[in-house]
C-alpha cells in the first residue's frame, strides 16, 4: 500500500516510548499496543504522529489541521476519563469527514452497552445468558427467575475491568455484596447474568459490508486450580507474571467438530451484523460440554497488541502483524457512513 500520513489517537498517558528498553512488564503492559502499532506502521513506511488526548477536542482538531492525516488510527478508548464517550469522538471524526480505523459510532455505542447487545441478539434469535441490570442508585431487587450462580460485570467497561474470581456469586447476600462494590468502584450501572460454565471462546471479525471470520480462539487455563471459575479477570488479562504462574494464554482452537466450527462462526457474524459493527472485533463466547453456544459481549476496537488475542487469530490464518495492520486501514479507508445500513 502507499505510503500516508497517519494521526495515532490515544489516552495522553498510553503515548509510548521509543524504545521498551529499560520497562518493566507492569509498565509496558499499559502502552504496547499503542507502541506495537505506532512501531509497525513506522516499519511500513508510515509518517506516524502520535497525539495524546484526555479531555480537550481541540488537540485533535489542531493536530489534523498540522498533519494533514490520510487516515486517523483510533487507538483512543475514553475522554474526560469516560469510556461511554468513545463513539462521540468518532462521531467527531466523522463530521469532519476524515477516514478513521475501527468501529463507527453506531456499532461502539451497542457493543459498549451490553444490556441493548442482549436484547438484540434475542431478538436476532442469537442464544446469550439471561440477565438483568442495576442501574446506579436503584435498590437492588433480583428477579425471581435468575438461577445461580451468577456473575456481575460493568454494564459498560471493557478488558475485564473489575472482573475477579469474586464476581461469580452463589447467594444473594454475595449478589449485593458485590454489586455495591462495583457501583462504587466503578461508578457504572451493573449487568448480572446467569454465568455459563464452559470455555472462553474469542472469535476475531473484520469487515464492513462484506466480512471475514478468522480462526477460533479458546482462552486456555493451564494450572489454575479446579475450584477456580475459568473467566477472563482482569488478573487474567493484565497481569502477566500471574498468566505466566498458571499457564494461562490464548490458543487456536483445534480439532473441533466441522458443523460445531461452522455454528460458531456463524454465531459470530449474525452477532458482528446484529450491533452494526464496522472495522474490527472481537466476539466472546461461552461453550459448554454439551455444545451449546452463548453470546456473552462484541468488543469493538478490541486490544490489538502482537500477541494478543486478535492479532493471534488473524496470524493463524496466514496474515502477519504487518498486513493485518494495513487490513485494518484499507477497511478505514473504505468505510462510507453515509452508506452504513441502519
Amino acid at each position: 500500500m502507499k505510503k500516508l500520513n497517519i494521526l495515532a489517537l490515544m489516552h495522553e498517558d498510553l503515548v509510548p516510548p521509543d524504545t521498551m528498553d529499560g520497562y518493566k512488564d507492569k509498565e509496558i503492559v499499559n502502552w504496547k499496543t499503542e507502541f506495537d502499532v505506532i512501531t509497525t506502521l513506522r516499519e511500513m513506511g508510515h509518517t506516524v504522529f502520535p497525539i495524546g488526548v484526555y479531555d480537550d477536542l481541540e488537540v485533535i482538531r489542531k493536530a489534523i489541521l498540522d498533519v494533514k492525516p490520510d487516515i486517523v488510527f483510533n487507538m483512543l478508548e475514553e475522554i474526560h476519563e469516560n469510556s461511554l464517550y468513545d463513539y462521540h469522538i468518532v462521531s467527531y471524526l466523522e463530521l469532519l469527514k476524515l477516514p478513521y480505523t475501527g468501529c463507527n459510532p453506531r456499532g461502539l455505542m451497542l457493543a459498549h452497552d451490553k444490556a441493548i447487545s442482549k436484547k438484540l441478539f434475542t431478538y436476532h434469535g442469537i442464544n446469550t445468558p439471561d440477565s438483568f441490570v442495576i442501574p446506579l442508585g436503584n435498590k437492588l431487587i433480583i428477579p425471581k427467575s435468575l438461577r445461580y450462580p451468577l456473575i456481575a460485570k460493568s454494564l459498560v467497561e471493557d478488558g475485564s475491568y473489575g472482573l475477579s474470581q469474586a464476581s461469580v456469586v452463589y447467594s444473594e447476600d454475595k449478589l449485593r455484596e458485590r454489586v455495591f462494590y462495583l457501583r462504587e468502584k466503578l461508578g457504572t450501572p451493573v449487568l448480572v447474568e446467569e454465568y455459563i460454565e464452559g470455555r472462553e471462546i474469542y472469535i476475531t471479525v473484520m469487515g464492513n459490508s462484506r466480512i471475514q471470520v478468522f480462526p477460533i480462539l479458546e482462552l486456555v487455563f493451564g494450572n489454575m486450580p479446579d475450584d477456580a471459575h475459568k473467566i477472563a479477570t482482569s488478573k487474567v488479562k493484565w497481569d502477566w507474571e500471574y498468566a505466566k504462574q498458571h499457564k494461562i494464554d490464548n490458543k487456536i482452537l483445534k480439532n473441533l467438530p466441522p458443523k460445531l466450527e461452522a455454528k460458531l462462526k456463524d454465531m459470530s457474524k449474525r452477532i458482528y451484523r446484529s450491533l452494526g459493527i464496522s472495522g474490527y472485533a472481537r466476539i466472546d463466547i461461552r461453550l459448554t460440554k454439551d455444545g451449546r453456544m452463548f453470546a456473552l459481549e462484541a468488543n469493538a476496537n478490541p486490544d490489538i497488541a502482537y500477541g494478543g488475542e486478535v492479532a493471534n487469530s488473524v496470524e493463524a490464518a496466514g496474515v502477519d502483524y504487518e498486513q493485518f495492520l494495513a487490513k485494518i486501514i484499507n477497511l478505514g479507508l473504505k468505510y462510507q457512513p453515509e452508506l452504513a445500513r441502519i
